[in-house]
């Protein structure tokens, strides 16, 4: 019997040029500023690119197995997200057993944990994961949703649209229509009538009978949160749901929003960060003279799906840790019956929506063309074949893996390239590598010496 391929080269790469697989992270002008917590300050109230969303950029990555078959994911990092590939995560893959998904998982994550958790580092692992399993599918012959579960869904997925312009996803075939909210609290007392007229024109120019969300950013409070959905019930302005209307961490205000307004479509999980995160624990002990000294443990999805403080999870399957990840997010979502609706992330989403019951029949997409009439693909021209929504719905490839094949035409920069050489102690060494490495300085040290001194001036 032929043994199975294991991996052998993990390599990362970045786009040489914007259009090269950069992921669309900025909605088209609203013509009034985008709600942000930078809102506060002027200079970066127009849009999240001036404050720097896009700063990191993406990477490409690369496993190669021991037959010669590769997998390639795109995703979120740039340079810094490939240093910690290349120099930490590696070890964990190379030489591996790619159907081994959760140990490669496990070990980077808590490998990490002293300086990761979220952010950057769970990014980075994301990338990793999500070549792993095309790898996979590619080894198999399969398309990734087969090995998860297969389909679960019949025909295509109903996609709804993000823009300025609802109207436009409509008239595109989509089932509903996301805008951003373009006012926080920073910009006055009469921020939230200013965002209830805003909601009421958009509401009349589509009429009653098409589906609305609202989009935050994390940019609210709970009573401006509060005031806004209930001025929409009073005047009868239907939405569909509001969204990541606080900071990510403010758990206990996920719950109070809930508890005050049950009625209202609660939605977040865009910026959280795997399966971890803050909750109180009844064994910890309690500082009752002053509560806020109360210590916590790290709880997150787990947290809002416990305490039932959201209506819909939105995870980012390139952001909370990949694949492996947002299949264990979505089992707690499962065991409480609340829908998983990722957020974008193009067909790495499909792939998880046709295959998980959880997974709500619908997914995200970014109005990403320059003119906001038309869609454009997610990363841009990095591959060829990238599927987009017609008539505001797509159907999942049966071809191996995520059925992505890069586009030669695209330059990528391999790490090699941008990355400085490694520090002499860094996560590429072990303590017996350092000491080795120490004992072939000093020794060449001590032979450039006795060749000075043998030198004749």
């Amino acid at each position: 019997m032929t043994s199975f391929p294991t991996i052998v080269k993990i390599e990362t790469f970045i786009p040489a040029t914007d259009g090269d697989g950069k992921p669309h992270c900025e909605l088209p002008d609203t013509k009034c500023g985008v709600s942000t917590p930078m809102s506060g300050w002027e200079k970066y109230r127009e849009n999240r690119t001036s404050f720097g969303i896009d700063v990191l950029g993406s990477l490409v990555c690369i496993i190669t197995a021991s037959d010669g078959t590769q997998g390639v994911a795109t995703g979120f990092g740039g340079p810094p997200a490939c240093w910690l590939i290349e120099n930490h995560f590696a070890r964990f893959v190379v030489g591996a057993d790619p159907r081994d998904t959760n140990l490669m998982w496990e070990q980077m994550f808590k490998a990490s944990t002293y300086y990761g958790r979220k952010g950057l580092p769970v990014a980075a692992i994301s990338v990793v994961d999500l070549a792993i399993w095309d790898l996979l599918g590619k080894i198999r012959r399969e398309p990734v949703y087969k090995m998860i579960g297969g389909r679960v869904k019949d025909g295509k997925i109903p996609f709804y649209l993000t823009g300025p312009e609802p109207t436009h996803a409509r008239r595109m075939g989509f089932w509903g229509a996301k805008v951003a909210l373009p006012y926080s609290p920073k910009d006055g007392f009469n921020f939230v009538r200013r965002n209830f007229d805003f909601l009421k024109a958009h509401r009349q120019d589509l009429g009653d009978d098409f589906p609305l969300m609202v989009d935050c950013w994390m940019s609210l409070d709970v009573q401006s949160a509060i005031e806004l959905a209930q001025a929409c019930i009073d005047e009868k302005v239907k939405i569909n749901w509001f969204e990541e209307v606080l900071h990510p961490d403010d758990f206990d205000g996920h719950k109070l929003l809930k508890q005050r307004m049950p009625q209202v479509k609660w939605t977040t999980g865009e910026h959280e960060y795997s399966r971890y995160g803050w909750v109180s624990l009844p064994f910890l002990p309690r500082n009752h003279s002053n509560p806020a000294l109360t210590p916590h443990a790290r709880c997150s999805f787990r947290k809002l799906i416990e305490d039932r403080s959201v209506d819909i999870l939105q995870p980012d399957v390139m952001w909370l840790g990949g694949l492996t990840e947002l299949l264990k997010v979505s089992a707690q979502a499962a065991a409480y019956d609340i829908p998983v609706i990722p957020h974008g992330s193009g067909p790495y989403s499909c792939h998880y929506i046709m295959s998980q019951l959880t997974a709500s029949p619908s997914s995200a997409d970014i109005a990403n063309s320059a003119d906001d009439k038309s869609i454009a693909a997610v990363f841009g021209n990095l591959f060829l074949n990238e599927p987009v929504p017609h008539g505001g719905s797509i159907d999942v490839s049966d071809a191996p893996g995520f059925g992505l094949e890069l586009n030669p035409a695209c330059t990528l920069l391999p790490s090699s390239h941008f990355l400085a050489p490694n520090p002499e102690v860094g996560l590429s060494h072990t303590e017996e590598e350092v000491l080795v490495q120490k004992a072939a300085q000093k020794l060449a040290r001590i032979n450039g010496s006795a060749k000075t001194n043998g030198v004749k001036h």
